[in-house]
């Protein structure tokens, strides 16, 4: 038996703000958007590697202010090309946590915390 990877929906409110942070801030690219007809919510997903999202206008889907964690083997890296942005609403830094990962919490314009752990840190399982 085998159980798969899990997509995460996050609940948005405003398309322009959710695209302007997940795919110009944090380098996400569409994969495909969904809406039943003109006018009704947005269903989206998008993906950046091998990290892949869900974003929903739909408020039976989700509920704001969730939390991911996401995987990078480049911690310091994606630190420095968001912060090379200059993105007005965030300016994220680097912790080393007491549990001994290294982490960097981003929120998005609907409370969701994305928050990106190095995955060379000691404790990251296999």
């Amino acid at each position: 038996m085998r159980i798969g990877s899990v997509t995460p929906i996050l609940r948005i409110f405003d398309e322009p703000k959710a695209k302007a942070f997940y795919i110009d801030f944090l380098g996400f690219s569409v994969e495909w958007e969904h809406r039943f007809e003109a006018g009704l919510p947005l269903y989206l997903e998008v993906s950046r590697d091998t990290c892949t999202l869900h974003l929903s206008e739909h408020h039976g889907d989700c509920s704001p202010g969730a939390a991911v964690r996401i995987p990078t083997d480049d911690l310091d890296a994606l630190h420095a090309e968001l912060n090379g942005k200059n993105y007005g609403f965030a300016r994220p830094g680097i912790e080393d946590m007491p549990w001994g990962t290294r982490e960097m919490a981003v929120r998005d314009p609907f409370s969701n915390r994305l928050v990106f752990v190095d995955a060379g840190s000691d404790t990251w399982p296999e």
